[in-house]
């Protein structure tokens, strides 16, 4: 799946177009979505998915604002989403390498996806699958997904790691695909 598949969806997954919050991969993966947690989840629970899947510094007064606007009315756009992150986070945050929303979209995203917990499912099915001198390598695009494959590899006793340090992309690469900037690549032999 590419990022340009992913913007061409409407469902939400880019703060650059304002479009509904639904952020499903795909219409059979389940019920829930972004407008969903975002409108119906308790505050603590908001913050909690805000915290851990998106490592967002200002998860609790994000996690606030949120519930003190759906009070007001059913949040249910990209761009309603952005000016509530807006407000609940100091100016200065908004000057960052990345966009402030970035942190707040990838939890939710996660979230609605349960993305973390099928990498978890297909690393071992990968692995099961490959031949003896075969190579396991997966690109992780945050340190969360980063942490449960580098734990993996180095579980797995039938592989030999070939990346002691994850590989990330150059500074040219960058330029070319910005998008690249947070990408890690982890290798491994099965022996």
């Amino acid at each position: 799946m590419s990022s340009a598949q992913l913007e061409g969806t409407e469902k939400g997954f880019t703060f650059k177009q304002d479009q509904g919050l639904d952020m499903r991969y795909n219409d059979q993966s389940g019920h829930l979505t972004a407008e969903k947690i975002i409108n119906e989840w308790p505050q603590e629970r908001i913050e909690n998915i805000l915290k851990e899947y998106g490592e967002e510094k200002f998860s609790k007064k994000i996690a606030k604002n949120i519930t003190e606007h759906r009070k007001k009315g059913r949040i249910k756009t990209t761009f309603q989403l952005i000016e509530i992150i807006k407000e609940a986070v100091p100016p200065s945050y908004s000057k960052q390498k990345i966009h402030y929303a970035t942190r707040t979209f990838q939890a939710l995203r996660i979230a609605v996806n349960d993305e973390l917990e099928n990498i978890k499912k297909v690393l071992p099915q990968a692995l099961s699958v490959l031949s003896p001198g075969g190579r396991l390598v997966v690109i992780s695009f945050h340190s969360l997904e980063d942490r449960i494959v580098k734990n993996f590899l180095k579980e797995a006793k039938v592989l030999k790691i070939l990346t002691k340090k994850p590989v990330a992309a150059s500074p040219g690469e960058i330029n070319t695909n910005p998008r690249a900037r947070s990408a890690k690549l982890r290798a491994a032999i099965k022996i």
